[in-house]
């Protein structure tokens, strides 16, 4: 009777809607043809709509007989400071959050058996799995994660999120912030650029194809000069900062002849939110705009790499644009020192020197015409350093799990 293939277990956060997560099971299932693979988050979801996968719940899998000898991948993501009440409010839906952890605070002893039952775990950092809670797993690899704020975090969790690191067969982080700080604890972890950067190199074709018919289709041709593709996380939605964006977005096409289709990065709470995007619309004087309401992963990778430059806060749209050849600007709240975030830190580690990437809000127009007057030929010969590298770093992952 022939052998049954090693399980291999990818986890991550995509178990909720967000652009990043869900484009992480795509890269590694794609380099790990032949191989038997459960898509497991905290939760059990379908986000096969959205072009994602159907998640199975990590820990209810404990009686799994896959997970005898199973190999466990966390595919990315900035897991390493995701703490349990985090993670269990982006599963909720978007109107239940305010009131549950209201009602937490409130009752603070029904917190521990509430996260239980959303998480199937009591660990504090839910998404750092390790062999002790998972029986039958026989080796943990974590593959291009971050932690930039890994050092904020109380020191209960951060020392058990380093325990588990430090268990791990390999450990690769996705920046030199996070790097930096493992080092310094004493973890052996190697360095490789965010799995995003495989985009265009393995689905790049069909996601072009997407250009020739709606939504992205529509979107080329209501706008035949070509558009900025804008993104922005809620917590850039108070209205004096979306004044900025809508004035600084209307010198943008006045000085460039573009229009802007604003999108969505992410469903989840705490991430992005529509309404926010139908604000700036319609605060911009500009009639060439447009608030794209679609949520599914491969046409917002399309209307990336058919955008002329891309300007957000998300770090994955940032990737994934730069991956296609796109210039593109990462944004700061007027409030925001700059430095501390996971864009800035990604971008320091594995973007050339040249004009600034990181703008404020107030510099937006500024930013987005220095990206569009950039050279070309840097981009793409960073973009094929990426590639290398991550191939060179999945293969390391690879021969700790043969």
């Amino acid at each position: 009777m022939p052998r049954r293939p090693t399980t291999t277990v990818l986890f991550g956060a995509f178990d909720r809607h967000n652009f990043g997560d869900l484009v992480f099971p795509h890269v590694a299932a794609a380099l790990l043809p032949g191989r038997e693979l459960v898509f497991a988050g905290l939760a059990e979801r379908d986000l096969r709509r959205y072009g994602g996968h159907r998640v199975r719940a990590l820990h209810r899998l404990a009686g799994d007989g896959r997970l005898r000898g199973a190999q466990l991948v966390h595919a990315g993501g900035e897991i390493l400071t995701c703490s349990a009440r985090q993670a269990a409010a982006m599963l909720l839906p978007g109107d239940a959050v305010t009131p549950t952890l209201s009602y937490l605070d409130r009752h603070p002893d029904e917190e521990p058996r509430w996260l239980r039952a959303m998480l199937g775990t009591s660990a504090a950092m839910p998404y750092v799995a390790s062999r002790a809670e998972l029986p039958g797993i026989e080796r943990v690899v974590f593959g291009a994660v971050g932690g930039v704020a890994l050092g904020a975090l109380p020191p209960p969790w951060r020392e058990a999120v380093l325990a588990r690191l430090a268990a791990a067969d390999a450990v690769a982080v996705r920046d030199a912030a996070t790097l930096a700080q493992l080092q310094a604890a004493g973890i052996a972890a190697a360095l490789m650029p965010d799995p995003a950067v495989m985009v265009d190199v393995l689905f790049g074709v069909a996601i072009r194809a997407r250009a020739h018919r709606a939504p992205v289709g529509s979107l080329l041709a209501a706008l035949p000069r070509g558009y900025i593709a804008v993104q922005l996380a809620a917590d850039f939605g108070d209205d004096a900062t979306l004044a900025l964006i809508a004035a600084q977005l209307d010198d943008a096409v006045e000085a460039t002849g573009l229009g802007v289709v604003l999108f969505r990065a992410g469903a989840a709470p705490w991430h992005d939110e529509l309404g926010l995007l139908q604000r700036i619309a319609g605060r911009m004087r500009s009639a060439a705009v447009r608030v794209f309401d679609g949520l599914d992963l491969w046409d917002i990778c399309a209307l990336l790499a058919h955008c002329r430059v891309h300007a957000g806060s998300s770090l994955h749209g940032h990737i994934v644009a730069s991956a296609f050849g796109v210039p593109a600007v990462g944004l700061q709240r007027p409030d925001d020192g700059g430095g501390a975030g996971k864009l800035a830190a990604y971008a320091a580690t594995w973007e050339s020197a040249g004009p600034p990437l990181l703008r404020p809000v107030a510099q937006l127009a500024e930013g987005l015409r220095a990206a569009l007057a950039g050279d070309a030929a840097p981009s793409l010969a960073q973009r094929a350093r990426w590639v290398a590298s991550y191939r060179g770093g999945f293969e390391r992952l690879l021969r700790c799990l043969r």
